[in-house]
């Protein structure tokens, strides 16, 4: 197959929502239609073991919730399709943020009985700014919940979309029969079984037909013509172009659960969904058709095997054919480097690959040489936009626990950090170490990791701060910035790039800094190096 069509047949893409809507049960359907699992795993039932196949932290199988993006790749219709399971909790937003500038396209998930909530209305937001095309899933339309059209209509005013249905559903919770694929012109009848298996449509060209009464009853079928003519006179039609620029989001009906709506759903984003798109890089845009390598760092996985402490670096490749043991540039370090064993992915099972093509996430075993953010070329100097650090929002000091082990802490909390999961800041006075987090919830998580991965104990004591900012000078040997690190010499920290950043305790505080030393900018992400 030419290089092309490798990239032709691509699809990367993320899937979101608000925790709890089913996101990671979707993701488990669409593995078993592409037949990468033979059954799948319920998730929150803790009678069969398995665990959903994306998350395969330990902490994830106790809480019921996703901690970290996964990465799960497989074959459908001979189109290979990368799909990024990202964390719905908001305290681990930013890990899903900095996924988003690695996918093409994004599926959003939203619970047919809450509707749209908060944290989906922050992934949309972001999805939106960067024009990634959507497609909205709704889903567990075999409960009961909000009537389709008043769904649509909140989908349109709260997270500003343009939407079309491409499946709509007959009947809903207690009466749902099924629904009736737009897209394909076939209705797919609803019976509870069907959970571990996968049923078939039935063809309808022609809805006005008397067969449709039979099928499924004359009052649902007469609803069911009803609705959808006020689906085509209030919606516009679908349009593909419209869709890969971001103005139009079709909307898909469906119970991940139970397997249903799924199917319609892959068929139709495999044929409409974006393959891999050119990329903004800080000097040029990079096509994804170019010849040599590109590739970017999005995430770092430290212990994916705890038995061998290993480090993986996730990078999705932008242009050109990664192959294995050929030299490639890293960017910020200047040094040649080569890979004998890239990975691909299917959640923790990982098999080794001789060349990956643009959409493709390939993993890469890390000693230490990557951070988020780092860029692999054939040569050329280019740095990715777009992975930004936030400012944390929640503060503590860490302290050991256990003097013993001290020095498994400080590999420890070296190598969550390098994750991106928070941000370590080590004081100018007195070498006190302080971890920002942006949601409390990753505390639980970093304390769990160490214990469990490195054997190290830690507590924490809170710590009341605002805001961190990082500091940039006009020039670091004029007086007023000598004046600046003496007089805030208590609130001053390193970050672990070793950048200087002022801990403020409250947003009076920056300002009045602001004021008082015009020359030393102050500034809440740490993309602007």
């Amino acid at each position: 197959m030419s290089f092309l069509e490798e990239i032709e047949r691509r699809r990367t893409f993320g899937i979101i929502s608000h925790p709890d809507a089913g996101k990671t049960t979707l993701t488990e359907k669409l593995l078993l239609f592409g037949g990468a699992i033979q059954e799948a795993g319920a998730v929150k039932n803790n009678k069969i073991k398995k665990g959903a196949t994306s998350d395969f932290m330990e902490i994830e199988r106790q809480r019921g919730i996703s901690v970290a993006t996964s990465v799960l790749a497989f074959i459908y219709k001979d189109k290979k399709i990368n799909i990024l399971d990202t964390p719905g909790h908001k305290d681990f937003a930013e890990d899903t943020f900095r996924t988003l500038t690695a996918v093409d396209s994004v599926i959003v998930v939203i619970d047919v009985a809450k509707g749209v909530e908060e944290q989906t209305e922050k992934l949309v937001e972001v999805c939106r700014m960067r024009k990634i095309p959507i497609i909205v899933f709704i889903n567990k339309l075999d409960r009961e919940g909000k009537d389709a059209f008043d769904l649509l209509d909140e989908v349109e005013q709260k997270l500003g979309l343009r939407v079309t249905p491409l499946s709509f559903p007959i009947g809903m919770g207690y009466d749902f029969k099924g629904i009736y694929d737009v897209y394909g012109k076939k209705i797919n009848l609803f019976s509870g079984d069907n959970k571990q298996t996968i049923s078939e449509g039935v063809e309808f060209t022609d809805i006005s037909t008397p067969e449709l009464d039979e099928i499924i009853g004359e009052t649902p079928a007469e609803t069911l013509r009803e609705e959808l003519e006020l689906v085509t006179e209030v919606y516009p039609p679908f349009n593909k172009e419209e869709y890969l620029n971001g103005d139009l989001q079709p909307v898909f009906f469906g119970s991940a659960l139970n397997n249903f709506g799924v199917k319609e759903l892959l068929e139709c984003f495999i044929e409409i969904a974006p393959s891999p798109q050119p990329k903004n890089s800080e000097e040029r845009l990079i096509d994804s058709k170019e010849e040599k390598m590109t590739g970017f760092v999005f995430k770092i996985h430290a212990n994916m095997d705890p038995n061998h402490r290993n480090r993986l670096a996730f990078i999705k490749i932008v242009s050109g054919t990664f192959k294995r043991n050929v030299p490639y540039l890293h960017v910020r370090n200047n040094k040649k480097m080569k890979f004998s064993s890239p990975n691909a992915f299917f959640a923790e099972k990982k098999e080794i690959v001789d060349e990956s093509f643009p959409g493709d996430i390939v993993g890469l075993q890390d000693t230490g040489n990557f951070k988020i953010g780092d860029t692999l070329t054939e040569g050329e100097n280019l740095n990715f936009k777009g992975v930004p650090s936030f400012s944390p929002e929640h503060f503590r000091y860490v302290n050991n626990a256990d003097p013993l082990k001290s020095k498994q802490l400080a590999k420890g909390l070296d190598q969550l950090m390098d994750e991106g999961v928070a941000q370590l800041f080590t004081l100018d006075l007195n070498g006190r170490k302080i971890i920002g987090t942006v949601g409390a919830l990753q505390y639980e998580v970093i304390q769990y990791r160490l214990e469990h991965e490195y054997g190290a104990t830690c507590s924490y004591e809170n710590l009341p701060l605002h805001k961190v900012c990082w500091v940039e000078p006009e020039d670091i040997k004029n007086d007023e910035f000598k004046e600046f690190k003496r007089i805030k010499q208590r609130f001053l920290a390193k970050d672990k790039q070793g950048q200087l950043v002022f801990l403020a305790d409250s947003a009076f505080t920056i300002q009045m800094t602001q004021s008082k030393y015009p020359t030393v900018k102050l500034h809440f992400t740490s993309e602007f190096q």
